[in-house]
């Protein structure tokens, strides 16, 4: 079945850009992926107001900022891909690792007004992010992503993906 062109345009919108038609039929419904876990970890995290769990998640966070993907890909890449009978997740681009940065951000600042003892602070900051999360978890659409190719007015690339 043909992937939806709005599935298609906000996965191109998170910088996942080239991906023939097959590709996209096999990997939209799973492009999800690191979104649920980072939104489940936050999840738990939040519920715990455990600064602990949410900076630990932002750490994990930070390193797909330098790295071409999200550790959480890899956790797909070299292991469910196979029960699923999928190819791998393609390399992030910048809006991606823009998202990133914006998630390590919130997470660390969620973690420290809990750390802090300001619960409510710790509340306000940590439901807006489950929110941002699930959006993106549910539908592909990813306010970060929105947020940076209106900033840099970044146009679709019509380079194939690459693969991580």
């Amino acid at each position: 079945m043909p992937v939806k062109p709005t599935v298609r345009s906000r996965l191109e919108a998170q910088g996942f850009c080239g991906l023939d038609e097959e590709a996209l039929e096999e990997l939209a419904p799973w492009m999800r992926w690191t979104y649920t876990l980072g939104m489940l970890v936050t999840i738990i995290g939040v519920a715990m107001t455990s600064p602990v769990v949410l900076w630990s998640l932002a750490a994990v966070t930070a390193v797909g900022i330098i790295l071409p993907f999200h550790p959480f890909d890899l956790l797909y890449n070299y292991g469910f891909r196979h029960v699923t009978g999928t190819r791998p997740f393609p390399k992030s681009g910048p809006q991606r690792h823009f998202v990133f940065i914006v998630a390590s951000i919130w997470l660390a600042a969620t973690g420290w007004a809990f750390y802090l003892g300001a619960d409510i602070l710790g509340f306000a900051l940590g439901v807006p992010l489950i929110l941002v999360a699930a959006l993106a978890s549910t539908t592909n659409f990813c306010i970060p992503s929105f947020i940076y190719n209106t900033v840099a007015n970044r146009r679709r690339e019509t380079t194939p993906a690459r693969r991580a």
